[in-house]
């Protein structure tokens, strides 16, 4: 099975290479994140037009994340919920969570778009992005209890290690390579999951984000912030996990590429 995530930047802008893309790759399920649009305006019958059960969860203007299965949904659940006693659930379009059955595998698969946190000293920003965090966490420890194949997928907003960017110090002081963030991030992996990224490429410097401006993506300026977190059923099957730059080279594209794994039957 080839599962993918990709950070769009706009569904309605980026349609026509989400849909090339889509027929070149033929992924079985794609996690999509900002979409930028409300559920209406999603284009549903186009994708499904490629074979592609769709659900989404979108906000106006913002965030916005979907999940493409070619296998139907047996569940669909929206937003991250609130979890010992941390507020309500969040209001922003960043999760979703769906559950699909191949053979007699269920797999449950969440398109996720974590918040940036910049400016680093707003604390309405900074601190929803470390908020949020500690929701996942503690959504992320309940769904593993389930003891099923978990593919935790999406634009996570954070630079995992040094190796991760094209000049550290840079982004020392941004929200995305903060401490603070690396160990939010670090605490959700020690729950038991796999980062497929790491567990089975590892190379150095290789991105999924550039910027549009200074020339990040010619310079190979980038970072690599969009990541598939693994339970152990789902890491015992990972077989690849790869990052497409193909589409930032094509017209119009997302600052983003999509990022693939494959998993075995």
């Amino acid at each position: 099975m080839k599962i993918a995530t990709w950070n769009v930047n706009s569904i309605k802008a980026r349609l026509p290479l989400v849909k090339k893309w889509l027929e070149l790759q033929d992924p079985d399920i794609v996690c999509l994140q900002e979409l930028k649009c409300v559920n209406e305006a999603f284009p549903l019958s186009e994708i499904e037009d490629l074979g592609y059960n769709v659900a989404v969860h979108g906000q106006k203007t913002y965030n916005g994340v979907a999940v493409l299965s070619k296998l139907p949904f047996d569940e669909v659940n929206v937003g991250l919920p609130a979890s010992e006693g941390r507020g309500e659930d969040d209001e922003q379009a960043r999760y979703l969570e769906v559950v699909v059955t191949q053979g007699e595998t269920v797999l449950r698969v969440a398109s996720i778009y974590l918040p940036n946190g910049n400016p680093v000293d707003d604390p309405k920003k900074y601190g929803y992005k470390l908020d949020w965090m500690e929701r996942l966490y503690h959504h992320a420890r309940e769904l593993l209890a389930y003891e099923e194949p978990l593919v935790l997928a999406g634009d996570y907003n954070i630079i995992p290690t040094e190796n991760d960017v094209w000049n550290p110090e840079s982004w020392s002081e941004d929200a995305l390579f903060r401490p603070q963030s690396r160990a939010a991030f670090r605490k959700i992996l020690n729950l038991g999951l796999t980062e497929a990224y790491s567990a089975v490429n590892g190379q150095s410097h290789n991105y999924s984000f550039w910027d549009y401006t200074k020339g990040a993506w010619p310079k190979d300026h980038g970072i690599r912030i969009d990541h598939f977190l693994l339970s152990a059923q789902a890491a015992d099957r990972l077989v690849t996990c790869e990052i497409d730059r193909l589409p930032r080279g094509w017209e119009r594209p997302s600052d983003h590429v999509p990022v693939l794994i494959g998993l075995k039957a």
